[in-house]
């Protein structure tokens, strides 16, 4: 591969990030590895949102075995593709379905770091709506109105009227427009209040009714019960204002699982399984949602969604599908280990972004760096339990030591222990380390 310059800051926020065991929110791609079949299946599942359809996928993995990873790539490439992206982890103080405000917040969440291609970093929401309303002002300038006229302001509230009456049908519809209107208008008119109390209503920050109807003459709030609802609106608004769809990616649900009240766990899973229906039956527009959990998220039957038999009954495993074979049609898509060669691949590629953050040549050689992989595969259980987050924390360790201290060699360093491997002891130890780096694409 040939040497790709970055940004200092983009480089700088990547390598900290995953030095500290933290998925990047910019600069996935330059260290992207092996996901090759999962990002295509992703493509298609967008062309089919941006024919008006809508998806549900889980992406399943250990802890470190790069599922938010993955998510933050299938974010940017939306992104790139025309596509409003918004994402949220799941926590005590944000879930799916609950009382409290935890369903409110996990929407609030979301709305925090909506974005668009122009606005990549979360907080798109005024952004996108303002250049809707350009847009429209756009068109009645092309028309031959001058805007400075009575009949330009008319033409463009008619084109902002006549767009929400689409919305008007949908289930909180009526409301949403109607702020969206008093939005347009207070922005026509230079009411910066008025245009904070709007988009206060639109990010779901309004705790009670009585409030949004002192303010703002409407007698609905997005709250716990019909946040879903307003997901669902926002992806028909974002096709109506020219955008391709909506993806919403939701990770770390496995603080579903952890939820110890089992009516409150249960609950939350009937809304996952209303949002599978909802996608798969037609009855969501231009929406994906992609859901982020472990293997006991998925598969415990005890705690975990094979707990709730009917959506067991939808994502249970078929009888041919094992550990052997992919199967990235269904709507679960489980992440294998990265093999021998591709975790090479990506510790080059660590290696010459590490060199090109400290501006140094990086004192380490391709069989050292083999050396350092196959100490990593010997360990006990390595070849089901390794995971890209353990040998890249592990890895960037030794350049830093490298780096830091001139009469060091990765021989000795190696030698001497001074990395700590992380890899749990589950199984026999991996032999599988037969690959050639020559061979290696990097």
């Amino acid at each position: 591969m040939d040497e790709i310059k970055i940004p200092k800051r983009i480089l700088t926020s990547l390598m900290n990030s995953i030095s500290a065991g933290v998925v990047p929110r910019s600069g996935a791609p330059f260290i992207a590895i092996g996901r090759e079949d999962e990002i295509k299946t992703f493509a298609s599942d967008l062309e089919n949102v941006a024919d008006g359809g809508a998806g549900m996928r889980f992406i399943i993995g250990k802890y470190g075995s790069g599922k938010s990873f993955l998510i933050q790539l299938m974010r940017g490439y939306a992104l790139e593709k025309g596509f409003i992206t918004a994402d949220a982890d799941l926590s005590p103080e944000r879930r799916l379905c609950g009382t409290k405000g935890t369903g409110r917040a996990t929407f609030k969440e979301i709305m925090k770091n909506l974005a668009s291609k122009s606005s990549p970093d979360g907080g798109a929401l005024n952004g996108i709506i303002t250049k809707w309303f350009s847009n429209l002002q756009y068109e009645a300038t092309c028309e031959g109105l001058s805007p400075d006229t009575d009949e330009f302001s008319r033409a463009v509230t008619g084109k902002v009227v006549s767009a929400l009456r689409v919305l008007q049908e949908q289930v909180g519809g009526f409301d949403f427009a109607r702020v969206l209107m008093k939005y347009y208008r207070a922005q026509h008119e230079g009411d910066d209040e008025m245009c904070a109390l709007c988009l206060k209503w639109l990010r779901g920050e309004y705790t009670t009714k009585t409030e949004a109807k002192n303010y703002l003459s409407v007698g609905s709030i997005i709250d716990d019960e019909n946040w879903y609802d307003f997901i669902k609106l926002y992806a028909v608004f974002f096709r109506l204002i020219g955008y391709k769809g909506f993806v919403v990616f939701i990770d770390e649900c496995v603080n579903l699982y952890k939820i110890s009240n089992r009516i409150s766990r249960e609950n939350n899973y009937e809304k996952i399984l209303a949002m599978f229906n909802d996608t798969l039956q037609c009855k969501a527009e231009g929406l994906e949602l992609i859901l982020g959990g472990t293997p006991q998220f998925l598969e415990d039957s005890r705690r975990g969604i094979y707990s709730y038999e009917a959506l067991r009954s939808r994502l249970f495993d078929g009888r041919f599908e094992n550990t052997e074979y992919k199967n990235l049609i269904g709507p679960v898509i489980r992440l294998k280990r990265l093999s021998d060669a591709e975790l090479f691949a990506l510790i080059a590629r660590i290696t010459r972004l590490h060199g090109q953050l400290y501006g140094i040549e990086e004192r380490i050689t391709t069989d050292e760096m083999r050396a350092f992989l196959e100490l990593c595969l010997k360990r006990a259980g390595a070849d089901v339990m390794i995971t890209p987050r353990e040998i890249i924390r592990d890895y960037i360790t030794l350049l830093n030591i490298l780096m830091q201290n001139p009469t060091a060699n990765a021989a000795s360093v190696l030698k001497t222990n001074v990395i700590t491997l992380s890899t749990e002891k589950k199984e026999e130890a991996s032999q599988n380390t037969d690959f050639d780096p020559e061979d290696i694409e990097i």
